[in-house]
């Protein structure tokens, strides 16, 4: 019953509460952004959902697209911007993602949705994640979000699919907002972001 129809009902109705009420902070920080990363104030990428659907992720842009002398885009530290790193570390850059949860691609809470060339890279354990839809915030986030390992993150993501609950939910955004007031777990050690997923951890 709270899979099927509270959950859903209630991102629906929290995320465009959500939207309404930061609104003239989505804008600021769409202005903002738009002047930094020359005039591209949003990042949009292809994301597995539920099952393993694609859909296209919104967020602020917080990297600009500078590359080198052979075309190559710069690495992730020297793009991220200091409007962007400020957006970053205050999980500002995931308000956009309120629009995914309205269309019903995501909810609230729920594994992070990774990159599409990962799919192929998963074992039947790891592909259990997908059995719920993807969210702004999950299990993995409030244990250590980009500071934990793959396999960390993967077995926190599958715990959450076979414990989903509407207490765990509340615990977890609640978990999350002192996360974010404390810009806890942003990145892993020495890098702007997580390293990629190589396939290579096997749970």
């Amino acid at each position: 019953m709270y899979k099927r129809v509270v959950k859903p009902t209630a991102d629906f109705f929290a995320a465009l509460i959500g939207l309404v009420i930061l609104s003239p902070l989505f804008l600021l920080i769409a202005i903002l952004l738009f002047i930094a990363n020359n005039g591209k104030p949003f990042f949009f990428q292809m994301r597995p959902g539920k099952n393993g659907a694609i859909f296209k992720i919104v967020k602020f842009k917080t990297m600009n697209d500078k590359k080198d002398a052979t075309g190559q885009l710069l690495s992730d530290g020297q793009r991220l911007t200091a409007v962007g790193s400020f957006v970053r570390k205050t999980s500002l850059d995931e308000i956009p993602q309120l629009i995914n949860v309205l269309k019903g691609d995501m909810s609230l809470v729920g594994p992070r949705p990774l990159l599409t060339n990962y799919l192929h890279l998963y074992n039947e354990f790891q592909n259990r994640r997908h059995e719920v839809k993807p969210g702004i915030t999950g299990w993995a986030q409030v244990n250590g979000r980009n500071a934990i390992s793959w396999d960390k993150k993967f077995e926190y993501d599958v715990w959450y699919v076979e414990h989903i609950s509407f207490i765990l939910d509340l615990k977890i955004l609640f978990r999350t907002m002192l996360k974010v007031i404390k810009s806890d777990g942003i990145n892993a050690a020495n890098e702007a972001t997580i390293e990629p997923f190589s396939g290579i951890n096997k749970i």
